[in-house]
């Protein structure tokens, strides 16, 4: 699928807007904007975009379904780019995300330490894992492992071949200030840190909330809509 100029000018524009958003708030936070990696987000948006945000110096790249992830990395070999899982995963789905994945920041069970462990071994490559952290979320419908879970995971992380232990990763819950909910993630960080001194990821903050996460450390951003446009429309 091909992209005309106006899909160019649209990203540059809509990269050049989300770059500032983070110059301003770590300028706030007293913090360098160098310390920090965005992620594009680029779900139910097209390879093409990904290689027009290639051209433009993004370097890491996000997805969420494994059906959609997979092709779509697979459009884009040859380009050096970063991919990161960001959804949940379903452990018979590790195999074929471990294919593509350089990051996965949605670890939160043993199993799935297990299977991305084997997954690894088998296609011979190393995995970064980030443990998806419960910030409180109703049901717990955005995934997660509570605090009191990490220690565990985290040893089990850095116990399986093939898997990095890199860090936490959290998802702001619906109905409660962001700013709240990441103080949950400096005890997080802390609990991994323990097992591992140079897991400093902190994956958190998306389009409406990267401010307060920049304020409180991340170091990931995952950024889709305010990157990539409204997903309710199409690509033009």
């Amino acid at each position: 699928m091909s992209q005309g100029p106006g899909r160019h000018a649209e990203l540059t524009a809509r990269l050049h807007q989300v770059r500032a958003r983070i110059d301003t708030a770590c300028a706030a936070a007293g913090r360098d904007a160098a310390e920090l990696t965005l992620v594009a987000i680029t779900k139910t948006r097209p390879a093409s975009d990904v290689r027009l945000l290639y051209e433009l110096g993004q370097r890491d790249f996000g997805e969420n379904r494994d059906q959609e992830a997979a092709p779509k990395a697979a459009q884009c070999v040859g380009l050096p780019i970063t991919w990161h899982f960001v959804g949940q995963l379903q452990t018979n789905k590790a195999a074929s995300v471990a294919r593509y994945a350089d990051v996965i920041h949605s670890v939160d069970r043993l199993r799935l330490v297990r299977a991305l462990g084997n997954a690894a071994r088998r296609q011979e490559r190393v995995l970064t894992c980030l443990i998806q952290v419960d910030l409180g979320n109703p049901g717990g419908d955005r995934g997660g492992a509570p605090l009191r879970l990490i220690p565990e995971l985290a040893e089990a992380i850095a116990g399986e071949a093939g898997l990095i232990l890199g860090g936490v990763m959290a998802v702001a819950p619906l109905g409660v200030p962001a700013a709240a909910a990441f103080a949950g993630l400096a005890p997080a960080s802390a609990a991994v840190r323990a097992v591992r001194p140079g897991a400093v990821i902190i994956s958190a903050g998306m389009s409406n909330d990267l401010e307060e996460a920049v304020a409180a450390g991340a170091t990931h951003l995952r950024i889709g809509t305010a990157l990539l446009g409204d997903r309710r429309l199409p690509v033009m």
